[in-house]
C-alpha cells in the first residue's frame, strides 16, 4: 500500500463555531456539521470528521456481527463451538470459557509501536494475534444461554441476538427485560409475548407492532393500555375492539371463537385483513415517549436526542443508534449498548459504566479513556489495543508507566497525521476516522450494515468493501413446510425430530440465501412448549427468515424531511377522515418534519400535533 499524505478537507472544531458542509470521502455527498458537533469535538478533543453520519454508522456496523454463526475449534482447548468468525478467518478465537479464564495474558501479544508505519498497519496485525472471544457475550453471567450473541444477563435463552436481562426467550433481536417470548424484534419489559415488534410493557401480545402497555392483543399496530383487542390499529385505553368496531365482553368472546386465531391458515388471512385496516389510519412521524427536544425513531423518556435510532433514556446525543439499556450521556456516534456510559464518540458495542471512550469496538465494565481498541474489560488509559482486560497504560498490548504512556499517545496522533492509512479506494484515515472499512472482521453481507443498508454483490464490491460468498446449508428436509399440521395442538412430539423445509426457501432460494435462511429448521423442545402454552401455530420458516420479514415493520435508519399529511378534515389521500378539529384549521397542515417513514411507503403519517388531535 502506498502511504501518503492527502487533504482531506477536515474542519478543526476549534476553527468554526458555523455549520460547514465538507464532502464525505466515501460517498462523495456534502453533509452538514452544526455547531453543537463542533462542540462536542472540542469537548472530547477530537477533529471533525470527513465521513458523512450514514457512511459512519455503516463503517462502524462492519465491526458488528450478530446473526452469522459458524462452528470451529477453540484455539485454546481445542473444543469445537460456535463463533462469530469462520474457520477460515484469519483470526485466533478461543471459545468463551477459556477466552474468560486465567490461563492466557493479553500482553504476551504486546508489541512495541512503530513509526516507520501506519497506526492501522499495526492494530491490523496486532488483532490478527490476540486471541478473540467467540461471541459477544458475557460468559461469566449467562445460566444456561450457551447459543445467543451480543447478550448478557440471560438465563434459559435461546438465539437470542442484542438482548439483555431476559429469561425463557428465544428466537429475538433486541429483546430487554423479558420473559417467555419467542420470535420478537425490540422488545422491553414484555411476557409472553409472540413475533411482534417495538413492543413495551406487553403482557400476551401476538403479531403486534408499536404497542405499549397492552394485554391479550392479536395483529395490532399503535395501540397503548389496551386489553382483549384484535385488528386494531391507533386505540388508547380500550377492550373488546375487533378491527376497530367494540363489542361487549360476551360478544368479544363469541366473535374470538369464530375468528379461530389457532389455525394458521386463520392467521395469514386475518393479518393481511389486519395490514390493510392499518394503513387506513395515520401514524405519527416518530415512535416515541416522554422525550424533550429529541428526533430520530423509537427514541423513549430522552432529552436532547437527535437523528438517533431506537435510544432509551439517553440525554445529549446525536447519530447513535441501539441505546436501549439505560442510561447514556453525552454521546455522538454510539452504536449499541450504553447502560451508564457517558462521553461516548464513534464507538460500537461499548457500555456498563464507561467513559470517554473514542474509535472503539467492544469495551465493557467501567472501562474508561479507550482509544482505537478492540474488546476492552474493566480497563482504562489504552491505547490501540486488542483484548485486554484489567489493565491499565497499554499500547499496542504492552504496558507503560503512566509517564510514558502520557508522552507517547501525543506523539502517536501526530505519527497517524503525518502517516495516515490510506486504503485501495483513497479513503484517507487520520486521527479522528474510524477503523479501516477493509480491516473489519467480517465482510459486508456478513455485518449488520446489510440488515439496514442492504447492498447487492456488486455494489458491495464497487465501494470497496468486502464480500462473503456463502455455502448453501447441508441440511436434508425430513419435512415440508406445507406438510405442517394447521392447529398446534394436532403436532404430536414427533415433530421434534423433524428437519422441516423452510417456506422461503422453497419458493425462492436465491432471495432467501439474501437473508441468511437456513434451508431447514428444527423446532425445539421449549419452543413447542410455548406454542402449546399459548396455542400458536407452528412456524413454516426457519428463525433467520422469521427475522427478516419482522424487519419489514420496523423503520430503517434513514431520515426524510417530509410535510404533514393531514389535509383539514382527512388525510390527504382521503382515506382517513379526521375526528375532530386541528389547531392549523381549514387547510392542509404547514408543519414539516424529519421521520424515518420514507416518501415511496403508504402510511398516512401526520405530525405531532395533528396526531395528537386525533389519537392521543
Amino acid at each position: 500500500m502506498e502511504n501518503r499524505t492527502h487533504s482531506t478537507g477536515s474542519v478543526s472544531p476549534t476553527h468554526s463555531p458555523d455549520s460547514v458542509s465538507p464532502t464525505c470521502q466515501n460517498c462523495k455527498n456534502q453533509f452538514t456539521i452544526e455547531p453543537e458537533d463542533f462542540n462536542f469535538y472540542k469537548k472530547i478533543d477530537v477533529p471533525a470528521p470527513t465521513w458523512c453520519p450514514e457512511c459512519r454508522l455503516i463503517r462502524r456496523l462492519l465491526w458488528r456481527n450478530e446473526r452469522y454463526l459458524y462452528k470451529r475449534s477453540c484455539g485454546l482447548c481445542g473444543k469445537i463451538h460456535l463463533a462469530m468468525y469462520p474457520a477460515d478467518a484469519p483470526y485466533v478465537v478461543f471459545c468463551s470459557p477459556c477466552w474468560w479464564s486465567d490461563t492466557w495474558d493479553s500482553l504476551k501479544y504486546g508489541r512495541e509501536y512503530d513509526f516507520s508505519e501506519p497506526f492501522f498497519k499495526q492494530f491490523e496485525k496486532l488483532l490478527k494475534s490476540v486471541p478473540l472471544q467467540d461471541l459477544w457475550t458475557n460468559y461469566l453471567n449467562m445460566e444456561n444461554s450457551d447459543y445467543n450473541n451480543l447478550a448478557s444477563m440471560l438465563k434459559n435463552c435461546y438465539m437470542l441476538f442484542h438482548a439483555d436481562n431476559d429469561d425463557g426467550c428465544s428466537y429475538g433481536s433486541g429483546v430487554k427485560f423479558s420473559k417467555d417470548s419467542v420470535d420478537n424484534t425490540m422488545l422491553q419489559h414484555s411476557e409472553l409475548c409472540y413475533e411482534c415488534v417495538n413492543v413495551v410493557r406487553g403482557y400476551k401480545n401476538y403479531y403486534s407492532v408499536d404497542c405499549y402497555e397492552c394485554r391479550n392483543i392479536y395483529f395490532c399496530k399503535n395501540c397503548v393500555n389496551c386489553t382483549d383487542c384484535v385488528g386494531c390499529t391507533g386505540l388508547r385505553n380500550k377492550k373488546y375492539h375487533i378491527f376497530n368496531k367494540p363489542y361487549s365482553k360476551e360478544e368479544y368472546s363469541d366473535k374470538l371463537k369464530e375468528l379461530n386465531l389457532f389455525s394458521w391458515n386463520n392467521v395469514r388471512k386475518i393479518k393481511n385483513e389486519a395490514e390493510s385496516l392499518w394503513q387506513k389510519y395515520p401514524v405519527k412521524f416518530m415512535h416515541g415517549r416522554h422525550n424533550t427536544n429529541s428526533s430520530g425513531d423509537y427514541i423513549f423518556n430522552s432529552k436532547n436526542v437527535s437523528r438517533s435510532y431506537e435510544m432509551v433514556d439517553t440525554e445529549n446525543a446525536k447519530y447513535s443508534q441501539f441505546l436501549s439499556s439505560p442510561s447514556t450521556h453525552d454521546a455522538f456516534d454510539y452504536t449499541e449498548w450504553g447502560e451508564g456510559a457517558e462521553l461516548i464518540y464513534e464507538s460500537i458495542l461499548c457500555g456498563r459504566g464507561i467513559s470517554r471512550h473514542s474509535f472503539v469496538a467492544h469495551s465493557e465494565d467501567q472501562s474508561r479513556e479507550i482509544t482505537y481498541s478492540f474488546l476492552t474489560v474493566s480497563s482504562s488509559s489504552v491505547f490501540g489495543c486488542v483484548g485486554v482486560r484489567s489493565k491499565q497504560y497499554c499500547i499496542l498490548n504492552r504496558q507503560y508507566t503512566k509517564e510514558e504512556y502520557e508522552r507517547l499517545v501525543p506523539e502517536i496522533i501526530e505519527h497517524m497525521n503525518k502517516m495516515p492509512y490510506v486504503d485501495k479506494q483513497g479513503r484517507v484515515y487520520r486521527y479522528g476516522e474510524f477503523f479501516p472499512i477493509n480491516i473489519a472482521p467480517w465482510t459486508y453481507n456478513e455485518s449488520t450494515a446489510q440488515e439496514f443498508f442492504p447492498l447487492s454483490r456488486n455494489q458491495v464490491v464497487k465501494q470497496g468493501y468486502r464480500w462473503r460468498d456463502f455455502e448453501d446449508k447441508p441440511y436434508s428436509p425430513t419435512l415440508s413446510w406445507k406438510d405442517l399440521p394447521d392447529t398446534v395442538k394436532e403436532a404430536g412430539d414427533e415433530i421434534l425430530k423433524e428437519t422441516i423445509l423452510c417456506k422461503a426457501w422453497d419458493e425462492n432460494s436465491e432471495r432467501a440465501k439474501e437473508h441468511n435462511c437456513t434451508k431447514a429448521f428444527r423446532i425445539t423442545l421449549q419452543e413447542l412448549q410455548f406454542y402449546r402454552a399459548m396455542n400458536i401455530p407452528l412456524p413454516r420458516a426457519c428463525y433467520n427468515t422469521r427475522h427478516f420479514l419482522r424487519t419489514q415493520y420496523r423503520n430503517p435508519i434513514r431520515f426524510w424531511r417530509r410535510s404533514c399529511h393531514c389535509a383539514s378534515k382527512t388525510s390527504e389521500n382521503n382515506a382517513y377522515q379526521n375526528i375532530t378539529t386541528h389547531a392549523h384549521g381549514a387547510g392542509k397542515c404547514p408543519n414539516k418534519f424529519e421521520t424515518s417513514y420514507s416518501p415511496d411507503r403508504k402510511e398516512i403519517v401526520y405530525c405531532e400535533e395533528c396526531y395528537q388531535a386525533e389519537v392521543v
